[in-house]
């Protein structure tokens, strides 16, 4: 019988068999880089180790749980266009957004009025409340940034409590923010800014927020 390897040209010495299983390559683990704290905004940072002990000396807490903070922010924006426009609740939320940092949303109107050609559900306004991180960024670019900006700024208005420690502070340009460019705006519009405080007092909120940076006239 013939040799079936006959005619195959012959297996060179030290040449590595092919059928052999070639070493497996060691998996290389990598070691998870350890996550990013954020950093902490800078504003309630300067709360928890100025604002808040010089507050408790001033009024006497006997308690820590005492000393007035900010619970939350609320930006108001109302849109008449909107009866005529429903583009215009978009462009409004687009902006609000861009300022707050946070997505706005819109408000509707809750009954119906015929004289204002208002009705029930119809969109005409929008909103966004701002808590925790978001609202410290938010009030510190407001308080240093944003409202030196107004025209001929002497102050916000010091009356502007409500009796139960909340403040309201009204805007009439949003251009003041520098998120805002302004060839890329369709109208010049105002706000609504609502602070919510656990201050029992106006006198004890007004503290809270002059030591925070609120530029009160004087």
């Amino acid at each position: 019988m013939a040799d079936k390897t006959e005619g195959r040209p012959a297996k060179k010495a030290g040449a590595p068999d092919k059928k052999a299983a070639a070493p497996k390559a060691e998996k290389v683990t990598k070691e998870a880089a350890p996550a990013e704290t954020p950093t902490p905004p800078r504003l309630k940072e300067f709360y928890k180790s100025e604002v808040a002990p010089a507050l408790m000396k001033k009024h006497n807490y006997k308690s820590p749980m005492e000393i007035p903070k900010f619970v939350k922010v609320v930006v108001n924006v109302g849109v008449s266009e909107a009866r005529e426009n429903a583009k215009a609740i978009d462009v409004v939320i687009n902006d609000i957004t861009q300022i707050t940092g946070q997505k706005a949303v819109a408000t509707t109107a809750k009954k119906s009025v015929a004289n204002f050609k208002l009705r029930e559900g119809m969109k005409i306004g929008v909103k966004v409340t701002l808590r925790g991180d978001r609202m410290y960024e938010f009030i510190d670019r407001l308080f240093n940034f944003s409202l030196p900006r107004v025209r001929d700024f002497r102050g916000i208005n010091p009356n502007g409590f409500d009796g139960r420690g909340n403040y309201s502070l009204g805007i009439r340009e949003q251009l003041i923010f520098p998120e805002i460019v302004y060839d890329k705006i369709d109208k010049v519009r105002g706000m609504d800014i609502a602070f919510v405080t656990t201050a029992r007092t106006d006198e004890e909120a007004r503290d809270l927020l002059a030591m925070m940076g609120a530029p009160f006239a004087k």
